[in-house]
């Protein structure tokens, strides 16, 4: 079981401890055995927000020991020098580290992301390129993957961080259904932007999601961006900034994250071939969805299966038991 430290320094905002507790913190969903074992851990005392106090039987201590260490925002940027020096320690020991918003001081501190790119909340990136140079920061990205070290923007961008590492640990399917539960986006790239700059139309009048409900549902279809402009009644253009405006991606971006999620999940599900998955998301051969896999994932779809193999058997169907078989643990 994957132990996961949540540190909880004095004055943390309650809203960000809220994705890690809300998707490590649930139980297992069914046919999972290794699953998280969520540990809060926190200094005697210490604040949550202005509304709370920690009690908690776990230290830094505890955090040190664990497998993936979860560091939300400090208060006041000032990152406390127990809490630093357990990440450090936890690092060392061969801990996956992540951030949530301002989290990314204290790994900062620690000299983790040194060499590496980073991100963390837009409000706060000058201050931490000028703290700590040697970190390349991204301040328009949701969140970013460095392998051991992962960090993310602020308040909602930390769940679609979790839902990363789940998705990472255990496959689309099992993130996905998290989402669902959760009623959030169960896929957001961590690529995408942190904040739009147009306000985002509503849902009834942007006459957006028709055509991504039939996209959708016509995956296996050639579909091109004149396809959708054509189905909104929207010149391309037009188009474009309706996406980029909701969505924070282009028309085609999207419909290739599309194909190759409802490839991920078909791999786990069934033991269809590879060129039939292909055909079933709409990128023709399995030479094409292998090379959607490696820009997206890097990695292939084969190796993706070996991984996150869920397929379901006859007497599992009649039952409606899906049984989920985790055969290789990435290597994260």
């Amino acid at each position: 079981m994957t132990v996961v430290a949540l540190a909880i320094s004095d004055g943390v905002p309650l809203y960000e401890l809220a994705a890690p507790c809300a998707i490590f913190g649930v139980a297992a969903p069914r046919g999972i055995d290794d699953w998280y074992d969520l540990r809060v851990c926190s200094p005697p005392g210490a604040r949550v927000d202005r509304w709370f106090t920690a009690s908690t039987p776990y230290t830094y201590d505890d955090l040190v020991a664990a497998d993936l260490i979860v560091v939300p925002a400090c208060a006041d940027l000032q990152p406390p020098e127990p809490l630093v020096a357990a990440v450090r320690a936890g690092y060392d020991r061969g801990a996956r580290v992540m951030s949530i918003c301002t989290g990314a001081f204290v790994l900062a501190a620690a000299g983790i992301l040194d060499g590496r790119r980073a991100t963390t909340h837009w409000m706060y990136a000058d201050t931490l390129v000028q703290r700590y140079p040697a970190v390349t920061v991204d301040p328009g990205v949701l969140y970013v993957d460095e392998g051991r070290v992962l960090t993310s923007a602020g308040k909602a961008a930390g769940h679609d961080l979790c839902l990363h590492v789940v998705r990472n640990d255990f496959g689309a399917a099992v993130a996905n259904k998290i989402a669902r539960l959760l009623i959030i986006p169960p896929h957001r790239e961590g690529g995408q932007a942190q904040y739009i700059s147009r306000q985002v139309p509503r849902r009834s009048a942007d006459g957006l999601s028709p055509v991504l409900d039939w996209a959708l549902a016509h995956l296996n279809e050639p579909i091109t961006v004149e396809d959708l402009a054509n189905r909104a009644h929207l010149g391309t253009r037009t188009l474009h900034r309706h996406f980029q405006a909701r969505l924070g991606t282009n028309p085609l971006a999207w419909l290739q994250q599309q194909r190759v999620r409802r490839a991920q999940e078909l791999l786990e599900r069934t033991d269809l071939p590879i060129d039939t998955v292909a055909a079933e998301v709409g990128l023709g051969s399995a030479a094409v969805l292998r090379r959607h896999f490696r820009q997206a994932l890097d990695t292939t779809p084969d190796a993706y299966r070996r991984t996150f193999s869920a397929v379901t058997s006859a007497s599992a169907t009649e039952s409606g038991v899906v049984s989920l078989t985790r055969n290789v643990a990435p290597a994260r």
